[in-house]
């Protein structure tokens, strides 16, 4: 059963990521391959701790 959880938490932060760095045209964040690799592999944190990241996680999954 633990692996199985485990299975599901890895597929949901690639498909975080996946769907983040597809959307990342849409967001505010200033457009440099460093920050879209660093913003996009961070999202499960950043999302949690900053309320303009949300926003603009949001905006990024909308397309």
């Amino acid at each position: 059963m633990s692996k199985l959880i485990i299975f599901g938490l890895i597929v949901i932060y690639i498909g975080g990521v996946w769907k983040f760095w597809n959307g990342f045209s849409r967001t505010n964040f200033t457009k440099s391959l460093p920050n879209r690799i660093r913003l996009s592999l961070l999202w499960p944190a950043l999302f949690i701790a900053n309320p303009s990241y949300r926003r603009n996680f949001r905006r990024a999954l909308k397309g």
